[in-house]
């Protein structure tokens, strides 16, 4: 176990993933402690001499908290709306805690159309590399006000995969509100078991990713699951873990046990 997670110990470029639920408190507000913990840990990776890419969830949710709305919206015009808010403020945030490291971010929207588009994806590529260049960090969403049909499935995990694939990251990081893949589900089941290392993502394995994610967020593990395999056929491990401590991203770089480790395809 311990030589599959030295995997990512050489790691020069990772993309780390976080969702609507690691970013917000349950009452919808944001959660400005673990933005700023995990903000501080990304910097300090990028001190190091490592490339970072984050993949941040959050708008709709925390466009809800700005606009004092007492849920999430049920109609996707409602959900596109707070997007638009949330966008700009949770941009604001990373813009601002960024730059009091001494870090400069570029803000990538990203809808499937853009993936799926030859020449488009090309112009994002170039746009990632240029950023590199630059030393900036990409800070990538989905585009919630115009891309629908995301919206509605919640896809910012398989976005984190597809950005991996792009960036040719070393490694996929996923912060959730769970401590990754579990033998049955952890919040109904007091004998459910952390399953540390998945070598293949197999039926069996997708059977035991439940159902839907919390009410911040919306995808759940089966998204999870698909983001992993996604990253792996291109030959880069996922990890996912909770989101609570984001200095465990520091353990995984350093090899140790955290979460549940998804194994790429050599």
């Amino acid at each position: 176990m311990a030589k599959t997670m030295d995997n990512l110990k050489n790691a020069k470029r990772i993309v780390v993933k976080v969702g609507t639920s690691s970013l917000t408190y349950e009452t919808g507000k944001t959660n400005i402690r673990r933005i700023k913990k995990l903000v501080e840990v990304l910097s300090d990776l990028k001190n190091s001499g490592m490339q970072v890419v984050l993949v941040t969830s959050g708008a709709i949710g925390v466009g809800v908290g700005k606009l004092g709305l007492a849920e999430k919206p049920h109609d996707t015009p409602g959900r596109q709306a707070a997007a638009t808010v949330g966008q700009c403020e949770l941009m604001f945030m990373y813009d601002k805690l960024f730059s009091e490291y001494g870090h400069t971010i570029g803000q990538l929207l990203i809808t499937r159309s853009d993936i799926e588009n030859p020449e488009r994806k090309e112009n994002l590529i170039n746009a990632f590399d240029k950023l590199f260049e630059y030393g900036a960090i990409p800070v990538i969403n989905e585009n919630d006000a115009v891309a629908v049909e995301e919206i509605v499935f919640g896809d910012n995990d398989n976005l984190s995969a597809i950005v991996a694939r792009l960036t040719h990251a070393d490694g996929l990081v996923i912060l959730t509100d769970i401590d990754g893949l579990f033998s049955s589900n952890p919040k109904t089941d007091e004998d459910a078991v952390l399953i540390p290392v998945v070598e293949e993502i197999t039926d069996e394995i997708e059977a035991l990713a439940g159902g839907a994610g919390s009410s911040r967020g919306t995808g759940g593990m089966i998204t999870k699951l698909h983001a992993a395999k996604t990253a792996g056929e291109a030959g880069i491990p996922t990890v996912i873990i909770n989101g609570t401590n984001p200095e465990d991203i520091y353990r995984i770089i350093e090899g140790r046990q955290v979460g549940t480790f998804f194994c790429a395809k050599k």
